[in-house]
């Protein structure tokens, strides 16, 4: 009986290395993954939310000054006309 214990524990043992295993390579796989995401991503020059933001802010400035340039530029227009 004490030999079926043993091989018991063998196996067992067994199974907790090759799940110990299997855990190491999930966890490098995802890391490999992750380091080729975060290149693939460098290579294609996406702006980041911060970049993206200001230049919508800068946009948006130059549409205002343009308007107001636009109002005044009819306003002298409008003097000149009459």
């Amino acid at each position: 009986m004490q030999t079926r214990n043993k091989i018991l524990d063998d196996i067992s043992q067994l199974m907790t290395n090759a799940l110990g295993v299997a855990q190491g390579a999930k966890d490098e796989a995802e890391t490999a993954m992750k380091s080729m995401i975060d290149r693939w991503l460098a290579d294609r020059d996406f702006v980041t939310r911060e970049e993206f933001d200001a230049v919508r802010a800068m946009a948006q400035k130059a549409r205002e000054e343009n308007a107001a340039l636009m109002a005044r530029l009819d306003a002298l227009e409008a003097q000149q006309g009459k």
